[in-house]
Order: structure tokens, then sequence, then C-alpha cells
């Protein structure tokens, strides 16, 4: 198990509350549908088990993850809660997943097989899933090969074919192409749900949208929708507001990132802090020491950028490269102590810093942001 900083003042704040207002949030807009919340990749930065807690706490159904260990995880602390594995999974890893009630994914004509011969090996009854490629093409059922899946499915009894699914891959998109595309996705899972159908198959759980899908799409909420990046706060795109502002709701960012200040020393003009010597300080200044770096999940070309931290409620910029332990904040003339508490992401007074400002000032997307969080950096739950 990676070993957290305990002992460092550094350290992750996961509102359970922001999460838990979030999903009843999203549940105002998206209706009866039911609501999985996904939490793979240790909950998208928050903490796997912390998230689904308070997920499931604020009324989402089930959950999802994208490996087997990620389920068993949850299944070890005593979440009861239906959980879907969001990819279809080695052969050889079936069985820890059945036995451990992990609804699969199934992709393949081989994946089908695999997942006949354990169920029946292991007995009992064992939910299943089917995602269909309608476009991604990264994992996924062909359309003109689901009936041969489907008859593997339905002639074991020992797996429920429970669901039916897609991906979009462009659903966050706002231009009239992507729009079209996703639309075309929605399409190409009518035409196989109706093939289904014609030969008297039903599943019973239909999902087809993610976050994006769920509110810029509503032909898309179908039985279940997958929301993964707006039960953390966050919007996959800003065009996908309107959505809330019809319901007159906001979503809350659920992580803080905060740290003490650990050393702070007067440096002179023209010095050059960090590695690599990049910038001159135009003026004398403080020079706040922050123990946090890109081991903990800042990324390094955030200086060049131009990101800042909050102390005291301001803003104060890095004063040299990002380094694998620490930071150097610019304090120009402002005295700060040893002890001082310093905001990385999240709110401070008057001041918020968000996981959208940090991926647009480093030329990514909020996901990697907020899962590149390192696995040293403690979560620890509030409220």
């Amino acid at each position: 198990m990676p070993v957290e900083g305990v002992r460092r003042p550094a350290w992750a704040e996961i509102s359970a509350s922001a999460i838990a207002h979030n999903v009843a949030a999203l549940r105002d807009v998206l209706g009866a549908t039911q609501f999985c919340a996904v939490v793979k990749a240790n909950g998208y930065g928050h903490g796997a088990l912390l998230a689904a807690k308070a997920a499931l706490q604020g009324g989402a159904d089930s959950l999802a993850v994208a490996i087997v260990d990620e389920g068993i995880e949850l299944r070890n602390a005593g979440i009861s809660a239906p959980i879907l594995l969001l990819a279809e999974i080695p052969a050889d890893t079936v069985a820890d997943a059945l036995s451990h009630s992990l609804t699969l994914t199934i992709g393949s004509l081989a994946g089908a097989r695999a997942a006949a011969a354990s169920a029946k090996q292991l007995g009992g009854r064992h939910r299943v899933h089917v995602k269909l490629d309608t476009g991604m093409h990264r994992m996924g059922v062909a359309p003109e090969g689901l009936d041969e899946v489907v008859d593997v499915l339905l002639g074991a009894p020992e797996l429920d074919f429970e669901g039916l699914y897609t991906h979009f891959s462009v659903a966050d998109g706002s231009s009239a192409s992507d729009r079209s595309f996703t639309r075309a996705q929605i399409e190409r899972f009518d035409e196989a749900l109706a093939a289904l159908a014609a030969r008297g198959v039903h599943p019973r759980v239909l999902h087809t949208a993610n976050s994006a899908g769920a509110l810029g799409y509503p032909e898309a909420r179908r039985s279940m929708v997958r929301v993964g990046l707006a039960l953390y706060g966050y919007l996959p795109n800003a065009w996908l507001v309107g959505a809330l502002d019809a319901r007159h709701v906001q979503l809350r960012p659920a992580l803080t990132l905060r740290a003490q200040v650990v050393a702070v020393r007067r440096v002179r003009a023209g010095e050059r802090p960090s590695y690599g010597r990049q910038r001159p300080l135009e003026r004398d200044a403080w020079i706040a020491t922050v123990p946090f770096g890109y081991a903990d999940g800042y990324p390094r070309r955030l200086f060049g950028a131009g990101a800042e931290v909050l102390i005291g409620s301001r803003r104060y910029p890095l004063a040299g490269t990002v380094t694998m332990d620490q930071l150097l904040i610019d304090c120009g003339d402002d005295e700060v102590g040893v002890g001082d508490d310093v905001v990385l992401l999240g709110p401070q007074g008057d001041e918020t810093i968000t996981a959208d400002e940090w991926a647009e000032r480093a030329q990514t997307i909020t996901w990697e942001i907020l899962c590149g969080i390192g696995a040293r950096v403690p979560r620890v739950l509030v409220d």
C-alpha cells in the first residue's frame, strides 16, 4: 500500500456534504433515472471509499469502478450496493469478480464465454452488462456481433443479462459535429435495442450517459446514468451549466488541497529560486516553502503558466520551478510565518482556486488534475 504523509503538513479535505449535495442536485435535474456513482481511479482522486460512502448516503443507487481490485476494496470495506465493472476484465480475474458480487461488463464474445465458464463453476446467479461499441472504438461488442454474444449469455443459466450500455466519446463537446456524433451513437444504441426486443430480449438496465450525456442529452438518460466528474462538483464543459441553471441548482467541488508553510526566508532581488534558476526575483521578497510537489500531483508546468496559491486569502505566485516535494511561493513584502495555512485548490476567504483553473493553465483536462493527486496525500473527510 502507498504510504500516506500523515506526519507532513499537506492534505486533501473531502467534503461528504458536497458530494451528497451534488447527488441531490443532479437527481433534481435527471429525474427518476437510477444514479450510478463512478468512483474509479481512487474516486477521481478523492478517495474511493470516502466518495463511495458519501455518494450512497447522498442517494446514489449503485457504484462503478474500472478494475476488479477497486471493486474488491469497496466490498472489503462493507459496501453492499451494486458495483459495476466498467471494462471487460481478463478471463483469469472473472472468478474473483463474481465471488465478490461485482457486475461484469461483457465487451466481446471471448468475454462472454469466460463469464459463462466461471459462473458455471461458481454456481449461483451473476449479473452482467453488455457494452456496445457505438463509435468510441475503445472497448465493446460491435453491433453486428451482439446476437452471438447474447446467445452465449442466455445459454448460461448462471448469468443474468441485466444491462446493456454504451459510452459517448464527445458528449461534452459543443460543436455541431460533436452533437451530431453523439446523437448518432444514441441512434445506434436504439437500433441494437430494437433488434434485441425483436427476439424477445429486454435488458432491465439501460445506460448510455456519462456526466456530459446525462446533462446535455435528456434522451440519453434511460433507466440509469453513470455520473463521474459531476459527482465531485465539476462540469465536463461550461456549456452544460444550462441544464443546472434551468433547475436553479449548482454543483459544489468536494476537494480542497491544503498545506502549511514550513520555511520562510528573505531573498534578494535578482536571485533565482529553485531548480533550473528559471526566473529572477524582481524585488526583494519573502519566499515561503510549502511541502507539496509534483509527486503529490502539482503539475510542473503550472510554474510557467502563472499558477498561484492562497495564503491569508490572497493569491501569491510560485517563485520557482515546482519540485518533487515542495513549492516556493513569492510573497513579496507580505510577511508569512511557518505554520500559516496554504490552499492549493479550493476556497480561502473570498478567493478560490479550482481544478478547472489548474487544468486550463496546465493545458490538460480537469479529470487528469483530480486523478493525479498523489497517493501519499492523506484524504481527510470533513463535515
